[in-house]
């Protein structure tokens, strides 16, 4: 357990925050000074990121859990809160897919893509939310996904839960508003994670000029982009009148017209 200096600490709380844009963003919340708790099934690369967090001096647990499971979620939360002190933001980045051909589609992987990436989402934001309520105050940013506006095929299971995740998004910061707790959604785009996996995975990206070029900002966003987005829609700045929105963070990527050679 920590000690008492370590309860002034802003707590975040990270689902997938092993890997990815997870990783990214717990190393981001720690470097900011939040203390960090991730949630991720992949034991080596969660334990790394603890590592490396506690190596510079930071405040970070994780803990094993399949966010599709109610009682892995409940027992996160329940020791971040005991170990910290409270949860005072939660970033829902846990996400997988699985497509196919819609007709051919398995529903069980139907069923797994809307358990880990919609029902986490909102199991994780309901424990998250019982906390928050007795503080009084509390962000939670969803990570959902252009491939809520855009589509290509298929993607089904994975466009329905995102889409999910945009309306859960709304609901919860209309039925949360009252007791001080905002609730917001990132929306990314093409992000390269390839150098942001588990040190024995992590590779070098590389783009070509015509991956480039789709994005006006000229560049295949990273998940530094979807960090800062993130810190920024829960620090004081964002806290006085923001909630319910849907920040894309795409380079603007789906606002450019592309045709075909």
């Amino acid at each position: 357990m920590t000690g008492s200096s370590d309860r002034q600490l802003p707590v975040v709380a990270v689902t997938g925050g092993a890997q990815g844009i997870g990783r990214a963003l717990a190393y981001a919340y720690a470097s900011r000074g939040y203390a960090v708790s991730i949630a991720d099934p992949d034991k080596e690369a969660g334990f790394e990121v603890i590592r490396e967090i506690r190596r510079l001096n930071g405040k970070a647990i994780y803990l094993a859990a399949d966010v599709s499971r109610e009682e892995d979620v409940e027992r996160w939360l329940r020791v971040t809160a005991e170990e910290f002190g409270g949860v005072h933001a939660l970033i829902n980045n846990a996400g997988i897919g699985r497509g196919g051909d819609p007709t051919e589609l398995d529903i069980a992987d139907w069923d797994r893509v809307i358990g880990v990436n919609l029902r986490g989402t909102f199991l994780c934001s309901r424990a998250a939310a019982r906390i928050m309520k007795r503080q009084r105050r509390g962000a939670i940013v969803n990570i959902a996904s252009t491939r809520a506006l855009m589509s290509e095929p298929h993607t089904e299971a994975y466009a329905a839960s995102k889409g999910g995740i945009l309306a859960l998004t709304h609901a919860l910061a209309v039925s949360l508003g009252p007791h001080g707790i905002r609730v917001n959604a990132v929306s990314p785009g093409w992000i390269e994670t390839r150098d942001w996996q588990y040190s024995a995975r992590a590779s070098e990206p590389s783009h070509s000029e015509r991956d480039r070029l789709q994005h006006p900002v000229g560049r295949v966003g990273r998940p530094e982009d979807i960090a800062e987005a993130c810190l920024f829609l829960t620090s004081d700045a964002a806290s006085g009148f923001l909630t319910g929105q849907n920040l894309v963070v795409d380079g603007g990527m789906t606002v450019k017209m592309i045709y075909e050679e």
